[in-house]
This record gives C-alpha cells, structure tokens and sequence, in this order.
C-alpha cells in the first residue's frame, strides 16, 4: 500500500508555540507564574490544538489516511507538551542549579505511547522521577497536567520513579503493557533509557508466556463485553472484535516475546509473510481512519459505529451506491471484511507462537496451559494429527499433496468433535488458491461439505471456521458475494453470511430437541422426519441473492438450480431447495402481514404451498430464518401466528379447502361460546350469539368472544366498556372495547394507545346488529411484551379520558411522537397497495413505511376522514420498518374496486404519512 504522507510540519510548528509561549512570560518581566501568563499560555494552547484538529481534519479528507492522521494528532498533542513542559520548567519553576533530584522525564504511555491518537483519545503520560524527589518535582507535574486538563483534554497519568515502574509492571499486566509502549517526550532521556533497559532485562526476557497468556485473555473478556460476533452491525471499532484494540494485542504479543519494535521485524521473524503484513498496515489504516472521522463527526470520543453515524462515516470515506448496494452498505461491507483479516492475522500470530513453544518448550513453559504438545495420529487419515485435541495437519503439504484435503480438515474436526489448531487455518488460509473450478466440481470434496453442512453435531462451528478461512467463498463464489453484507436497518442484527450461519445453528438446536417447548410445531415437524440435506441446503442458499438489482429470493432460487447439483441433491430435491428458496419469506408475510382468520388468507397459503411435505419444509426454514435475525426477534406474538397458519393450513391440505369457510367456523366459534357460557339463562345466550355477523365469529378465538359477552351484557348507549387481559401466550395484550358506534371510533382507540406509549400488533373492529361497536388491539409494551398488570389501570385510566374526549390524542401526540435520533439515519420509501383478491369481502390496503410514533393513528384517523370501515389492521414490524395492513370497505359495504378511488385514498395516506415525518423529525 503506498505510504500517505505525514507533513507533520503542516500540523504545528514547535519551535513558534515555544517562542509564543516565551513571548507570555517575557511580557511578565520573565516571570511565568502570575495568572495572566498561564491565561495567555492557555489561550495559546487552546488554539494551537484547535487549528492542529482543523488541519488534521482536512488532511484526512483529502488523503483519507487512518494512520497517517491518528500520528498527525499524536504529533500536535507531542509538540503542545513539549512547549508545556519547556515553559514550566524554563519560566515558572526554574532552577538555575538543578539537582540530580530536579529532574524528570515525560513519557508516552499506551495508546499516545505508540504515536497515534484519534481526535477524543486520552492522553496517558507517565512523569517519570529519580528515586529521589524533591516538591520541585510534583510542582511541573501538577503544571502541566492542570494546564492539559483546562485545555479540555482527558489526561490518564501516573508518576513513579524507574523501580515502582518495574515491581509494579510484574504485578500489574495494565501498567506492563502501558511500560510496553513507552516514548520518550521530553526531559531528562537517561531516566527513559534506564527504565527500557530495566524492563528489558528484567522483565521481557523471562514473562512472555505469562503475558501472551493474559493478553489473549483479556481480549476474550473484552470481546464478551464488547460483543461476541465479528460480524454485529454497530461494531465497537475501538473493542470489538476485529477492531483496533485487536491488533494493538498482536503487536503487543508480537514486540513482548519476540522483543522487536516495529511490525517490519516481524515479517524478519518469520511470524508474518510479507503479504500478510501487508494486510496489517491496511486492516490498522482503514480503522485509523473510520475511528478518526468518527470522532471528528461526533466532536467528541466515539467508538461504536451506530447507525446514526454509518451514512455519514460512508461518506467521509467517499463511498458511493451500487446496484444492491448502498454506499453505507458497501462501506459496512468493507469494515466487516476488516474485521475478518483481523481475525485471520490473530490466528496466524497464534500459530507462529505454538511452533515458536515446540522449538523452545523450556524457554516457553508459562505459555497458555493449552499450548503444551500432545500429539496424536487422526483415525482413518494420514494426513492430520491431534495436537493437544485440536486437528492439525500432519505436514506444510498436505493440501498441495491433495486438494481435496482442505475439506477433509473440517470433515475429520465435525467426526471427531475437535477445535482448529491456528496452525492448521494458517496454512488453510495461505493454499486458498488450491480451490478451483476442479475442486469445486470434485465429488468428493462436495459430499464432504455437505456431511459437514447437515452434520448432527456442530455444523454451525465447522462452517464458522469455514467461512472465516475463506474457504466457504471459495467453495460456492456466490456465497462469497454476501460475505460481510450488512442490511442497513435496524430488524438484522448480523452481516448476511453470519445470518445465515445462525439460521442453520438454529435448526440444529430444534433437531437436538433443545427448544422443544418453545418451538413444539417445529420440533415435531423434524420429529416426524423430513429430508435433512434439502433443509440444510435451502437454509445455506436462501440469502444468497442478496446485494444484486433484481429480487434476492428469484436470483437465490436460480443460484440453488445452478448449486444444488454440485452438492449431489437428487433432481426432486433440487426442486424441492428452489421452491423454498424462492418463497423463503411466503409463510413469514402471511403470518404476520394478513389476517390468519381469514379463510381466503389460509386457502391461498394452502394453494402456493401445494403439499404438507413442502409445508413442513418451510415452517422450519421460517422458523429459523426469524429467529437467526437477532438475539430477540423471534417472540410468542410470532411464535402463535406461524404455529396457527401452520395447523390451519395442514388440516386444509388433508381434508381439503372446501372446508375452510365462514359457515363452518361461524358454527363452531357458537358451539364454543356455549360451552364457555354454560352457566348463562339460555335467553341471553340467544341473544348473544344473534347479536353479532358472520366475520365477527371467525375473526376471534372464544376467550375474546367471551370478554366480549360480558362487556355486552347490560350495556347502555352512553356506555364505554374496557377489557385488558395480558395474554402471556401470544406475548400481547387483548385491548377490548364496548360502546355505541360512530364514525372514527376504530382512529380513536389508536390514538387512545399511542399515547400511552402501546404497540398495536393486531387489531380487529366489528358492529353489533343492535349498533355497538366491538374493537379487540393487540398491544405490546416498547420492550415487545405483554403489559404487566401493575401497568393496566394508568392505562385504562388514558384511554378512557381519550374516550371521553378529556384527552385530544392528536394534539397530545405532537410532543411524544418524536423519531429517535439513532433511527433518523434511515430512509424507508413508502409503498402502498391495494389487494381485492386477497380477500372475499374486504379490499386490503397494504402500506409498508417507516415506522415512528402515531403512525397508526395517522392512518387511522385520514381512512376514518375518506368514509372507510376498518374490518381489521394487522402491524407487522421490522426495525424501522413497518407493514400496516387494513381490511376496509366503502360506506357502502363495498370493496375499493375503481383506480379512481384507490388514487384517491393513497393520495391521502401519502400526504399523511409526509406531514406525520415532518412533525416527528422536525
């Protein structure tokens, strides 16, 4: 890569800041500690750092250089304490004889130890003092450090003499790495050269072991903290995994027990190839940079790339939008490939340490307890070893002896249960070349793959390993294409390949019978048996599509055509992985964007699907894909749509879809209500079930249809009755409401649980014969759950007020329905559509935006302006991005079947829509 550069001369000029800072205090009769001097010097600094930043700034711009610019902003910060630490001792605290106790040195430590600083680093400083001290010392400390904290800037300090540095680096692994990274600044340099050379002999040359071992763990816990995945989509650039604090530990590792001062050596040493250090300097680069734009953009310390910043850090960065891809996401893209060199250069560094301790075991017996040798003979192979129970090759050219090898490491790692030696993925990473279109037409080598993708053990570990090898994407070149993908929303938490590797952890988990009770349709589905590489393999491909101009399910289902017989599927089971890849997302939008209750919804579910095999089939794949989304997508709200669509649509495919009408349900919803009510006068029963039509029987289960009842009962025309029930097993609320009917009630209600902060999930409205309306909301809490009880009565106590006109929502809404900050940053493009097929008596409007506070109601309330009956809303939500769908009708009982009409309407939740983001973002 070629080298920016540094023109360290354009960010400050030292000797004019000293000059500058003399001139202060030559103007005081050369004395510097009166408190108009230390203002002037201050107000020197202040603009000095403050013109520095600027130029830094732009500089990074124009040259976009992440290191250049971290030791641009480390060399200012260098040039400012120089002067600092030259006026305190020349004019404040001078000493015209000092003794050999008047001395300091200040030192870099940590970060700002090796020459690179972001805009909001801390500034750590070691004040380094001989053994003897006199208060002359403490004075310059306490100068500068005040001077440097008045200048704003977050300062971590210590000041020790060259023996407490040394006995508390053997005890204390934070302050031995902070020693590691010491350079010199100013002052006395003997003291400097003393402390290298005592940590040299004294420490170094007998603890590396000890310190890779608690470096490697310290990274480990930090990763825990930070975030487990490399491939989370607001990385911690600083902490997480594959950031900068990674390969800050490599080179600590590296400089610790190979004692070398700069990365060159080494690729001298043998640890890195040329090529490989070469990845080192780009990977620490293109972090450089992300993390110095974001703190400039921020103004302050920010490390974790939020979705609010990505759009404007891609644009820094000067990336722009490509068919499928936006410039955000193809800088994302970047940023996570990143992260996965990172990770293959940890792994290479390890590998380079265990053969360092096979060669020198004496010399290395403090190392991780894990690195001592054990080795052993891999049953059924030649070509791999047990080493100390991870698989290792056997020697350098087993997959140059035969290809077909670099399959069988994962193959043999799945059959006997046993982890990677870094070894092993080091050369693994390094014969990437091997795979080509020979190997991936090899049949061996594919029913390997397949063994290890549909293996009952581990596949989500091996194909992992997989992945972050390379191997993966060499393997299948289109799977290498969604590699690193990131979905610029808020519903997917993990990069599109890591996706994919949970959706398939997933299904392992339902087979090994470890979420039977909270999936019981899928485990038994998988109980029952179905065809397990058909399943694996649609679940491998079904996002592989993704990132192109056309739709990813149609560009997946050619893809599984095009790959599936490589893999070996027979031809019915290729057409089997293409049908579930094309219509992966089918069951998903049925279940949460149409009414389930609805025998049209279930009849063409049943007419697409075809047959209970393929049913079966993508009830698990639809289970597995929502819950491999993120760590909380998947809930009992989901969790009862999918099981519901799932039972209705298997009974209609076995006793057939004549079955599946109003009659039949409306009779036996009756029959259930009886049984309820037993205790009823059969009088009143009568009257109740006479009171309601066909579509309020078929719409709600019997436990609504009995709260319903009782809120009926005895009702007067002034009356407004309410029924909250947290139903802990759809993980809602069940809102029902009673009262006379008027027009705009069903925007009222919204309105009504807007403000009280609710989340309408479902929601369905009926009239009474006798002209009562019967509205049921489904609601969640903003966490995604069911209300707890102790939360009901304010809320009973809002909605009734709204109700009864004590509360206007929609000028209550004005002030609450703000978009956060962080959900600013996305753009969702409004779709709406009309739909009289979907249905035999409503017309569907589907309308797909961007989801903020009150939207609901917005919608709500102009449809209730336009005439239209709302039959049923359903609310499917996705990040920020939400699905509101309406069953209506004209007020004339009719479905909207004119274009005219269905201009009109869309003319007009449009508009609402523009002035609702309008007011919440304004």
């Amino acid at each position: 890569m070629a080298k920016v550069p540094l023109k360290l001369g354009e960010i400050i000029n030292g000797a004019s800041l000293r000059a500058r800072l003399s001139a202060c205090a030559s103007e005081a009769g050369g004395d510097g500690s009166g408190q108009a001097v230390r203002a002037a010097v201050l107000k020197a600094l202040r603009e000095e750092l403050a013109a520095g930043r600027t130029k830094a700034e732009a500089m990074l711009m124009k040259d976009g250089g992440g290191t250049a610019c971290a030791a641009r902003l480390s060399h200012l910060m260098d040039e400012i304490i120089r002067a600092l630490h030259g006026f305190a001792v020349s004019h404040v605290y001078a000493s015209k004889n000092p003794s050999a106790a008047e001395k300091m040195a200040i030192v870099a430590v940590g970060g700002y130890g090796r020459g690179t600083l972001a805009p909001g680093s801390d500034i750590d400083l070691l004040f380094l003092l001989p053994y003897k001290q006199t208060p002359w010392g403490e004075q310059v400390t306490e100068y500068v450090l005040y001077m440097l904290w008045d200048m704003g800037l977050k300062v971590g300090h210590a000041t020790r003499n060259v023996d407490e540095c040394v006995r508390l680096s053997r005890t204390d692994m934070t302050i031995r790495t902070a020693v590691l990274e010491a350079r010199f600044l100013c002052g006395e340099s003997p003291l400097f050269d003393e402390l290298l050379h005592r940590f040299d002999t004294e420490l170094m040359r007998r603890s590396g072991g000890e310190f890779v071992q608690a470096k490697l763990a310290e990274r480990d816990a930090r990763h825990a903290k930070a975030g487990e995945s490399r491939y989370l989509v607001e990385p911690n650039v600083k902490d997480g995994k594959g950031g900068l604090r990674d390969l800050h530990t490599l080179f600590w590792i590296g400089k610790y027990y190979y004692r070398v001062r700069s990365g060159e050596e080494l690729v001298e040493r043998g640890v890195f190839t040329r090529k490989e250090y070469l990845v080192f300097r780009k990977a620490e680069d293109f972090l450089w940079a992300v993390r110095c734009h974001m703190h400039f953009h921020a103004g302050k310390a920010e490390e974790r790339l939020h979705f609010d910043i990505q759009r404007d850090i891609a644009d820094r960065l000067g990336y722009t939008s490509h068919p499928g891809l936006s410039a955000v996401e193809r800088f994302m893209k970047h940023y996570f490939l990143v992260a996965k060199d990172v990770g293959d250069l940890t792994r290479i560094l390890c590998a380079a340490l265990e053969e360092e301790q096979a060669r020198h075991v004496p010399g290395f017996n403090r190392l991780v307890q894990s690195f001592s040798r054990r080795r052993r003979k891999v049953p059924g192979t030649t070509d791999f070893i047990i080493d100390n129970d991870r698989i290792n090759v056997a020697d350098p050219q087993a997959f140059e002896r035969d290809p077909v090898n670099m399959l069988r490491l994962f193959w043999f790692a799945d059959r006997h249960g046993l982890e990677y030696h870094p070894e092993a993925l080091k050369l693994l990473r390094r014969s990437l070349k091997l795979i080509d279109r020979n190997l991936r037409r090899d049949a061996e080598a594919n029913r390997l793959f397949l063994d290890v993708l549909t293996s009952d053990r581990n596949p989500e570990l091996n194909l992992r390993r997989m992945n972050e090898a390379g191997v993966l994407s060499k393997l299948i070149p289109d799977f290498g294409k969604i590699v690193a993908m990131m979905q610029f929303n808020m519903y997917h938490s993990y990069t599109v390949d890591e996706h994919t590797i949970q959706c398939i952890a997933n299904l392992a988990r339902i087979e090994k019978g470890e979420l039977e009770e909270e999936l019981p349709v899928a485990s038994s589905i998988l109980k029952r048996g179905v065809n397990r590489k058909v399943l694996y393999v649609a679940l491998l491909l079904h996002d592989i599509g993704k990132g192109r101009p056309e739709d990813h399910s149609i560009i997946g289902a050619k893809l599984a055509r095009r790959i599936g017989p490589r893999l070996g599927l027979k031809r019915d089971e290729v057409d089997t992985v293409e049908w579930l890849v094309r219509y992966h997302l089918l069951m998903s939008d049925m279940a949460q964007k149409r009414d389930i209750a609805d025998p049209r919804t279930v009849r063409d579910f049943a007419k697409a699907v075809q047959t209970v095999k393929r049913l079966d089939l993508l009830c698990v794949l639809t289970v597995c894909d929502i819950r491999g989304v993120g760590p909380n997508t998947w809930n009992n709200w989901k969790a009862v749509l999918i099981r519901a669509l799932y039972r209705q649509t298997e009974r209609a495919l076995e006793t057939g879809l004549e079955d599946l009408n109003r009659e039949n349900r409306g009779a036996e919803a009756k029959k259930a209500l009886r049984a309820a009510l037993s205790d009823w006068p059969r009088k009143l029963l009568q009257q109740e079930t006479a009171r309601h039509y066909p579509p309020y029987w078929q719409g709600l289960h019997v436990t609504a249809h009995v709260a319903f009842a009782e809120l009926l009962r005895d009702i007067g025309n002034d009356d407004i009755r309410i029924d909250l029930h947290p139903d802990e097993d759809r993980g809602a609320t069940r809102a029902s409401f009673v009262m006379a009917d008027h027009p705009g009630i069903f925007a009222r209600l919204a309105g009504a649980l807007a403000l009280v902060g609710a989340n309408v999930v479902d929601a369905r409205s009926y009239t009474t014969k006798d002209g009562f309306v019967t509205d049921a909301f489904w609601i969640q809490d903003s966490e995604g759950n069911a209300y707890e009880a102790s939360r009901l009565p304010r809320l009973r106590d809002t909605i009734e007020k709204t109700l009864r006109g004590e509360i206007v929502a929609r000028d209550a809404l004005k002030s609450r329905d703000k978009v956060k900050k962080r959900e600013r940053a996305f753009k969702v493009p409004t779709h709406i559509t009309f739909d009289n097929e979907g249905s035999e008596i409503y017309t569907i409007i589907e309308v797909d935006t961007r989801d903020r506070p009150g939207l609901l109601y917005d919608l709500t309330r102009t449809l209730a302006g336009s005439n239209v009956y709302i039959a049923n809303a359903v609310i499917a939500t996705f990040g920020e991005q939400v699905v509101d769908t309406f069953y209506v009708k004209d007020m004339f009982g009719l479905k909207y079947y004119t274009e005219a009409k269905q201009r009109t309407l869309e003319k007009r939740l449009r508009e609402a829509i523009a002035a609702g983001v309008e007011r919440a973002e304004g």
